[in-house]
């Protein structure tokens, strides 16, 4: 992607709505566009694009809330300044310690919204297989009773749906014979 790109030529790359990336921005998900003079596009760099895209990749794999979301990435923005301030070569090791804390609590607050959304899958996981369980033994019933039904000797069967002489039609009863 060269230079910056206007609201609709965004949505259309990460495949949604110029509504749904004003939204966003309302909501603190993506940064407010900048002050600009009266008439002007909102445009947006490579970096804000990319921001995007990992806002619908994980609001589409984790299937999370907004809100959710804005706290996963808020730890990540979080961590990923602490990242940046551990990749200083000059910090205390005590310094060090209080970061790698920090950027501990970030990922533990991560972890406990995936593990959580990790485990609503893992029910309906089991919901489904155990649907997919019960559907499976009925059909191997029914096809125990279909087999039954054909594998009966024709005589018995002839036997069954015999009707009594009386009830039957004269054109019955020459074939019958």
């Amino acid at each position: 992607m060269s230079g910056a790109l206007r609201i609709g030529d965004v949505a259309r790359l990460v495949g949604t709505t110029p509504r749904t990336i004003r939204y966003y921005e309302e909501i603190g998900l993506l940064a407010e566009a900048p002050a600009r003079p009266s008439g002007q596009h909102r445009t947006y760099t490579e970096a804000e694009v990319e921001r995007l895209r990992e806002v619908m990749r994980l609001k589409h794999l984790l299937g999370v809330t907004l809100e959710e979301l804005k706290t996963l990435l808020s730890a990540e923005e979080a961590r990923a300044e602490v990242r940046a301030q551990l990749r200083a070569e000059n910090v205390h090791p005590e310094r060090r310690g209080e970061l790698l804390g920090e950027a501990l609590g970030h990922i533990e607050r991560q972890l406990e919204l995936v593990e959580h959304r990790a485990a609503e899958l893992a029910k309906l996981r089991d919901e489904l297989r155990d649907t997919r369980a019960r559907v499976r033994r009925k059909l191997r019933a029914l096809d125990a009773d279909r087999a039954e039904t054909t594998t009966t000797d024709p005589a018995d069967r002839a036997e069954t749906n015999a009707t009594d002489p009386a009830d039957r039609t004269p054109a019955e009863t020459l074939t019958a014979s």
